[in-house]
């Protein structure tokens, strides 16, 4: 969470209206919150939004509405930057809480702070108005299951060759690489079935290390080419010309190469406010002015009852499973996530051995997922694969700590689960 006290207030002090919000931007200096600066831009863009709109909103989750709809349908960079202002805390919270988790990197609070900021478009991407979740509870949860990821992925990328990296990657993020890359979609699914066909064919012997999988030979190259000319027909809606094993080749290499790009996104700059950006008029960059048929379908979004509706169901679906365990259960479940000891504090408190404690937390949470796993199932329609149930135990574990972090509020991410 956010410092507490008299460092709290110090670190809001700044932001307590709503032109403050959406303008300022955390500074960092020896790793440590030194202060806000206000880029000038955007607080000019801000007031000037105020003065021209007949009926601005009033509260910081519409505006956050209005930015995010702005920024989805113009893409406009002074919508995208009010936005990243708006997130620097959860940023900065989803960043204390996974320094705090993983001592063992190298790591320090400013860099996760700097790795949650490049996340923010990612955010941005995901977020759905008509959940009933705002932006600023969606991206806390978001961003802590974005931050571990990132950390594994560049443990794995940093010792990976380009097709070990590649075999260990999802769909989901193939795709999401070649989207961050700027690929058309015609482009990004001729890649992805290149991807597949690579995985199909490509298997790990089991003398070889699963980070150091070797370049595949002329046969496979060609075996991969051969089924992917027989797969574009009816795996793509634009087959295109047949491919050889060196266009393969090239690629997959380039697939790698593409990851590593977003994996490694660079963030030194992203958080910085652009200061230097003062010559021209201040109405080249403004985003059309508040409107009526904007404000209209703001309201909407935040009345949406389909959407609310199916995230009370998950919430209390997990909240009858969860009060359907055994005393002791539940006991450990909270001592692990609301009171944050290890395991082998709570071993010592329970008088239990370590192993007891670790066997008793992984049957707790197995109970829980099998209670989402069914739910979706039988609720979504959804087929359930090793993948989906994978990031449906991720979604589990970013559900339980914001219950004991913040129990009357718990929020569950639903693009997870399909």
């Amino acid at each position: 969470m956010l410092p507490s006290g008299i460092y709290y207030y110090q670190l809001m002090r700044p932001r307590q209206d709503i032109i403050g919000l959406f303008s300022t931007f955390m500074q960092f200096e020896a790793d440590c919150f030194s202060g806000w600066v206000t880029d000038l831009k955007l607080r000019r863009d801000m007031l000037s939004c105020l003065e021209h709109a007949s009926e601005a909103p009033a509260s910081e989750s519409s505006w956050a509405l209005y930015w995010h709809e702005v920024w989805r349908v113009q893409f406009r960079s002074l919508a995208g930057r009010h936005l990243a202002a708006y997130l620097q805390e959860p940023c900065y919270w989803a960043a204390q809480r996974t320094v705090k988790r993983f001592t063992n990197t190298q790591y320090k609070l400013s860099d996760y702070f700097q790795i949650a900021i490049a996340e923010v478009d990612t955010i941005l991407k995901g977020f759905r108005p008509g959940k009933g979740s705002s932006l600023k509870n969606y991206a806390k949860i978001a961003l802590l299951s974005l931050l571990k990821d990132v950390l594994r992925q560049r443990r794995e990328a940093d010792i990976c060759t380009n097709w070990a990296l590649l075999r260990k990657l999802s769909k989901k993020r193939i795709e999401e690489s070649l989207s961050h890359a700027g690929l058309s979609p015609t482009a990004i699914a001729q890649y992805r079935l290149a991807w597949t066909c690579f995985n199909a064919l490509y298997v790990q012997t089991q003398s070889t290390s699963s980070s150091q999988l070797p370049k595949p030979n002329w046969k496979l190259w060609e075996a991969i080419s051969n089924l992917y000319n027989t797969e574009r027909y009816s795996q793509l809606s634009l087959p295109g010309p047949k491919c050889s094993p060196e266009t393969m080749e090239k690629w997959l290499n380039n697939c790698a190469v593409w990851v590593r790009g977003y994996l490694y996104s660079p963030t030194d700059s992203l958080n910085a406010p652009q200061m230097g950006r003062e010559s021209g008029e201040v109405q080249d960059d403004l985003p059309d002015p508040l409107h009526e048929s904007l404000l209209t379908e703001i309201i909407a979004q935040e009345d949406a009852q389909n959407r609310q509706a199916q995230q009370y169901q998950i919430n209390t679906v997990l909240m009858a499973a969860l009060w359907k365990l055994d005393s002791q259960s539940q006991l450990l479940l909270s001592l692990y996530y609301k009171q944050e000891l290890t395991q082998q504090q709570i071993a010592r408190q329970m008088e239990m051995s370590q192993v007891s404690v670790s066997r008793r937390l992984s049957r707790a949470r197995e109970s829980l997922l099998e209670a989402l796993v069914q739910w979706s199932w039988e609720t979504l329609n959804i087929s359930l694969t090793s993948n989906l149930v994978k990031d449906m135990s991720t979604t589990l574990e970013e559900w339980l700590r914001v219950h004991y972090d913040e129990p009357h509020s718990p929020v569950i991410n639903l693009e997870s689960l399909g």
